[in-house]
């Protein structure tokens, strides 16, 4: 699968560094490509928040890299939020 993008480096990458930049003490999974991922975060942030409220939070942390004329991240297939066990 390809998603034309003009951005330079790993995207993976810069997702993770984006998420664990935004929310205290995350830990980020980030696995797929050609423009899809699917994110795991796990962060005592979440604790008190319902499913959307955590998602929003990663998702307004990685929202520049979904806009844009050609955006590294064109959908995230799967996203689980979690705050640890």
């Amino acid at each position: 699968m390809s998603h034309p993008t003009d951005f330079q480096g790993s995207v993976p990458d810069a997702i993770q560094q984006a998420i664990e930049s935004a929310i205290d003490s995350a830990q980020v999974e980030v696995s797929g490509g050609g423009g899809h991922y699917v994110i795991r975060v796990i962060s005592p942030a979440f604790e008190g928040k319902n499913m959307v409220e955590s998602q929003r939070l990663v998702y307004g942390a990685i929202t520049h890299l979904m806009t844009g004329d050609a955006p590294p991240v064109h959908a995230v297939d799967q996203l689980t939020t979690r705050t640890p066990a």
